[in-house]
């Protein structure tokens, strides 16, 4: 009999063992694929790259049309995180500056350019622009990220040989880097007193809806998920 206990005693012990172990091994291949599927999901980002145009000026960040592109792609299921790195007044050397630290921390899968009417609004040489923004494609698409351009247009006061020059600009530079034009992000405002702010020159909060409209087909069809 004591004999019998013993065999039932180590028994249960060894039971007791292997389901530890077994249920251990459940929590690290549980912990395993959540950290992958989180790390997946940050995976995908897509980085918005500009000046007051993208940055809302004169509005709250949420209003703007990069937030409401990331409510898109949540409502859409898309996994894809949407990082607006856009500030008021950059030009493209502004951003040439700051562009390389950010490619580095945020790794995205596709980079949206917005810049280059600080540029023009001042009367930068076009020369000056196109190499500004030559070098930020190549940077981003040597970090194995998708580049779409936003081309850009100024007032027709700075003469027709400049504005036209300035607007190719942008055909060029996609051109050669075999990157994705957009269209004119305000193609549905620039020319409606109604969706402009008193400035003269920035859209208003009920233009955003209308900008990203204008963008979104282009986008959605970068996306690889």
């Amino acid at each position: 009999a004591m004999g019998t206990r013993f065999w039932r005693f180590l028994h249960l012990i060894i039971q007791q063992f292997l389901y530890s172990v077994i249920r251990a091994s459940f929590i690290v291949l549980w912990l395993s694929l959540s950290q992958s599927a989180h790390s997946d999901e940050h995976e995908q980002s897509i980085l918005v790259f500009g000046d007051s145009i993208s940055a809302a000026y004169g509005m709250s960040l949420e209003q703007g049309w990069v937030a409401q592109l990331a409510e898109v792609l949540e409502a859409q299921n898309r996994p894809y995180t949407v990082i607006n790195a856009s500030i008021s007044g950059e030009t493209t050397a502004g951003g040439l500056r700051r562009f390389p630290a950010l490619l580095s921390e945020h790794e995205p899968t596709i980079v949206i350019i917005e810049l280059g009417a600080n540029d023009g609004l001042r009367g930068y040489p076009l020369g000056t622009l196109k190499k500004n923004l030559l070098q930020m494609v190549e940077l981003a698409q040597q970090n194995n990220a998708k580049v779409i351009l936003l081309p850009m247009r100024i007032p027709p006061n700075y003469g027709s040989r400049y504005t036209k020059g300035f607007f190719q600009t942008y055909q060029q530079v996609a051109q050669k880097t075999s990157s994705v034009l957009a269209p004119f992000i305000l193609e549905q405002v620039a020319l409606n007193p109604a969706l402009v702010q008193e400035d003269g020159i920035h859209p208003t909060v009920e233009a955003q809806p209308l900008m990203l409209d204008t963008l979104l087909p282009t986008i959605l069809r970068e996306l690889t998920d």
